[in-house]
């Protein structure tokens, strides 16, 4: 069966319920762990897409009445 992709946004949700599960102080050694190894998996996932993400942004520039595409330039 193939793998279902999930969504940045599932993604970001289902780490902020392991931080709040790991926060919330009632689990025991073992379960902490299983979340955090699951917690860094999904940040990874988090990152590498917000990466893509900023490297297909474009800004749009009006130059002497003309509009034109760029990158988008975080040093700005």
């Amino acid at each position: 069966m193939a793998e279902k992709k999930e969504t940045f946004e599932a993604s970001l949700e289902r780490l902020e319920k392991l931080v709040e599960e790991m926060e919330s102080g009632t689990l025991d050694l073992e379960k902490m762990i299983t979340h955090f190894e699951e917690g860094n998996q999904l940040v990874e996932r988090c990152s590498k897409k917000l990466t893509e993400v900023e490297q297909k942004i474009e800004k749009l520039v009006k130059r002497e009445g003309v509009i034109e595409k760029e990158p988008f330039d975080e040093a700005e």
